[in-house]
């Protein structure tokens, strides 16, 4: 089997990203959509509007992003739509919140190991193609934040997250779930957004300001790791572990706090779920650009 291609440059600038989504050789057609992350009230670690500013552009895309399922500024629309003003996101971009309104489109997942529906945002529907741009991160939850991450918690409405924190149960204490469950239901959900987008879907994740904290969390820890680079690959589950193995293999000593958070929270189960669902590979070849 052949080995996916993930794309890597130490180069961390507007520019190289642009750069490295040409690398890929695929031109997202039709009306693109581009996932990231808003970054939650306080947080100091999210990706900035003006550093994807040209990638945005070059793929003319609309920001989107969908509510959360916890307290905080971006569980109901309205609060959604004032924080991505705050954070300029409005002001660069089209942003459009997917599950603004209900019904939440369905998308099944008839081989999920833990769950056999996903709930997205229902403005899915309205996009050709999507470039998945994540800050590579650790998370109080799931380990870590990659590609996989955006797919799955990112994709899904607030309903959505629920159900997938619940491992299909949404009417219980998400925060208290079984947590291989739930790190496998992330894999599964992930899987069904891969698969929804069948082809016309690329991957870019920034291994920048590397808190062991998400993005999501407003009071997050100071980033424990030094810059890394930026990578990229139409194969989530490939460049996820890339990133994971450029932290295991670093000699950075801050990488110490992150590899403890991904494997107290099991966070390696998404990637193993992912592959199990031919959602990618874990074999791949690292170029560097540079």
């Amino acid at each position: 089997m052949e080995k996916s291609k993930v794309y890597f440059t130490n180069e961390i600038s507007k520019d190289s990203l642009v750069k490295i989504y040409e690398k890929l050789g695929v031109e997202l057609p039709g009306k693109v959509a581009v996932k990231l992350h808003s970054g939650e009230q306080g947080n100091q670690n999210y990706l900035r509007p003006d550093f994807v500013e040209a990638l945005v552009k070059r793929v003319n895309g609309t920001v989107v992003e969908c509510n959360t399922a916890y307290p905080g500024a971006r569980n109901t629309t309205e609060k959604h739509k004032k924080l991505m003003e705050e954070h300029e996101w409005s002001k660069y971009f089209n942003v459009d919140i997917m599950d603004a309104e209900g019904p939440d489109m369905e998308l099944d997942i008839p081989n999920g190991l833990q769950i056999k529906k996903n709930y997205v945002g229902k403005h899915l529907a309205n996009y050709d193609s999507m470039l998945v741009l994540s800050h590579f991160k650790g998370h109080a939850m799931g380990g870590f934040g990659g590609a996989l991450k955006q797919l799955s918690i990112g994709c899904a409405s607030s309903y959505g997250k629920a159900y997938i924190h619940g491992a299909g149960d949404a009417s219980g204490d998400m925060f208290k779930t079984d947590q291989i469950k739930f790190v496998k239901s992330m894999g599964d959900a992930a899987s069904s957004v891969h698969k929804y987008f069948n082809g016309k879907i690329v991957y870019i994740n920034a291994m920048v300001n590397i808190s062991i904290d998400c993005d999501c969390n407003g009071n997050a820890s100071a980033p424990c790791m030094k810059n890394i680079g930026i990578l990229a690959s139409t194969d989530p589950v490939a460049i996820d572990q890339a990133c994971l193995d450029i932290v295991y293999n670093s000699n950075d000593p801050g990488k110490e706090k992150l590899i403890e958070r991904i494997e107290n929270k099991k966070g390696a189960y998404i990637i193993e779920t992912a592959e199990k669902l031919n959602t990618g590979s874990k074999k791949y070849e690292l170029i560097n650009i540079n």
